[in-house]
């Protein structure tokens, strides 16, 4: 594994797990990178949430099922604090089914508790400079398995949702793709685009939105009818 360039500072990091030696696990490994640093830990939401607001971290690598406050609700009030701190939560995927309201609460993305070290280090890596982690295929799958948590067709307001009015219908095909589980690679070969226009239009669509990154936005375009379940 390639190391990272150095950086003025590392990456801080609040480890959240209700599994001490989950969290020790966690540390070792991060502890391991030179452009990362442990803030702190937690074993509950609720911790979690005081810890961040002490510590300001960089990311919180947020469990989600904990006893008391649990990690949805701590990820909620923890972005609602409106602080620079992002969410990545870690969550056992085909069986955790509140990964979906999670990534509602504003996580910037989710990833498996079994994933391998370089990829929970990249995750993290990826959250810290801003980018959504979860790969856009994985967030469409999650979001179709719990497509009854969405509003059902037929539903919604009539007219155009307010969140979409700003966008021009080239932004509006680019939030197509973006929640048809498409990469940037697939959505510039699809429209005839180079890449660094579609990065252009992704950065717009998130800009103009709301959106807090890429998994925020696959939510808004499903939220909106936009693209709808498979």
């Amino acid at each position: 594994m390639t190391p990272p360039p150095p950086s003025a500072s590392p990456t801080s990091v609040l480890l959240v797990d209700d599994q001490p030696m989950q969290r020790f696990g966690f540390r070792m490994l991060l502890e391991s990178q030179d452009d990362m640093a442990v803030a702190g830990e937690a074993g509950d939401g609720a911790e979690a949430v005081r810890q961040t607001a002490a510590l300001r971290p960089d990311v919180v690598l947020m469990d989600i099922r904990m006893p008391g406050l649990d990690g949805i609700e701590a990820t909620r009030r923890i972005v609602e604090a409106g602080g620079r701190t992002r969410i990545l939560i870690l969550t056992t995927f085909d069986l955790d089914e509140y990964a979906h309201a999670g990534l509602r609460a504003g996580a910037s993305g989710f990833l498996i508790k079994d994933a391998q070290p370089e990829q929970l280090l990249a995750g993290i890596r990826s959250v810290a400079a801003g980018d959504a982690v979860v790969a856009p295929a994985l967030t469409r799958r999650l979001l179709d398995t719990y497509a009854q948590k969405l509003p059902a067709p037929g539903s919604a307001p009539t007219g155009p949702d307010p969140r979409l009015t700003a966008l021009t219908p080239r932004e509006l095909d680019v939030l197509r793709a973006i929640g048809g589980g498409w990469s940037n690679t697939e959505i510039a070969e699809r429209l005839f685009l180079s890449e660094s226009t579609v990065k252009t239009h992704v950065g717009r669509v998130l800009s103009k939105t709301g959106a807090r990154d890429r998994v925020q936005a696959v939510i808004l375009a499903y939220d909106t009818g936009l693209v709808t379940p498979a």
